[in-house]
């Protein structure tokens, strides 16, 4: 005879045996009719180190700040797609972990009844002027977990997806970061050229040399609809040290176009040209980037609205 402890454990065993039957006979809506599918595959451990190697990448990337003269917007774009994906994948991960769960519980609860369909065994209980009442609710309850069942596939397809995307995204930061440190001489070099300059008062913060810079093509382009330099809200980044300035092109928000366009160019193209003369770091027009620690346009990642992508203004960073 069987110890009341020696029950629970087979119990247990048999409880554990049938959520893996149960699970793998549900049936999974398609768009076709349902049809029985395997047990989705035992779920990845969430975020498998991924946040880890983030964190060490960015460690890396505040360094490179140090060492190579202020802020690498060129980076930190390649920064924010990798932070942008992990966070999805992440989110896909929880969504499906909790879909797996709820199928769980509806295959322990079928089995804890002896197979009984326990939306029936609830309604047989209930007080029969409950039932109406009762019979709904259990409907919703049954259909919502039906359909947590049939998102299963899906999400492990769009989190498998989203995982290989995240890896990309933090592969594409390895390699700036490499390509980067691949011109480490180069750029001390350059950054050695243009003595670090002391905070000014009196200008509106910006610095002398981002004075002289904001003189030059106001001279040259002007006038700019508006040119803002010191900010301190937002993502500053430059402009909170008065390393940077927007030459707008538009106002409001506005897409530039036709002239406004041509005028964004003509003032990018002058910076990247004059880059040596007038200290100039990088250069942001048109959701690209035009780095001289290391040269050449770069697409930027999508943040959003035309401002944020800089289609409205020419952003110039300085040593």
């Amino acid at each position: 005879m069987e110890s009341p402890a020696s029950t629970r454990r087979h119990g247990g065993r048999r409880v554990a045996a049938a959520l893996v039957a149960i699970t793998a006979a549900l049936p999974l809506a398609g768009a076709g009719t349902p049809a029985a599918i395997a047990a989705p595959p035992a779920s990845v451990p969430l975020d498998p180190g991924d946040s880890a190697k983030f964190a060490k990448l960015n460690r890396q990337i505040e360094q490179l700040d140090k060492e190579y003269g202020g802020d690498l917007a060129k980076l930190k774009d390649a920064e924010y797609a990798a932070k942008k994906a992990l966070s999805k994948s992440n989110a896909l991960e929880r969504d499906l972990q909790e879909a797996r769960d709820l199928v769980a519980q509806l295959a322990a609860t079928q089995y804890m009844m002896n197979g009984e369909d326990p939306t029936v065994t609830f309604l047989s209980d209930a007080n029969p002027s409950d039932v109406l009442s009762n019979a709904t609710l259990v409907s919703h309850l049954a259909q919502n977990k039906a359909a947590k069942v049939a998102q299963i596939q899906k999400l492990v397809n769009d989190q498998l997806q989203a995982r290989k995307q995240a890896q990309q995204k933090m592969a594409d930061l390895k390699k700036e970061l490499k390509d980067l440190k691949s011109r480490q001489a180069q750029i001390k070099a350059l950054v050695k050229r243009y003595k670090p300059e002391s905070p000014s008062v009196g200008m509106g913060g910006v610095t002398p040399r981002m004075l002289k810079v904001k003189n030059t093509l106001d001279v040259e382009f002007g006038p700019f609809p508006t040119i803002g330099c010191v900010r301190l809200t937002g993502d500053p980044q430059d402009h909170g040290t008065g390393h940077a300035c927007d030459f707008m092109v538009t106002t409001g928000g506005v897409m530039a176009s036709g002239s406004a366009q041509a005028l964004g160019d003509q003032t990018a193209q002058y910076a990247i040209s004059h880059a040596s003369a007038l200290g100039i770091k990088y250069v942001i027009w048109r959701q690209r980037i035009y780095d001289m620690r290391s040269p050449g346009w770069r697409a930027m990642e999508n943040r959003g609205g035309v401002t944020a992508n800089h289609y409205d203004h020419v952003h110039i960073s300085v040593f």
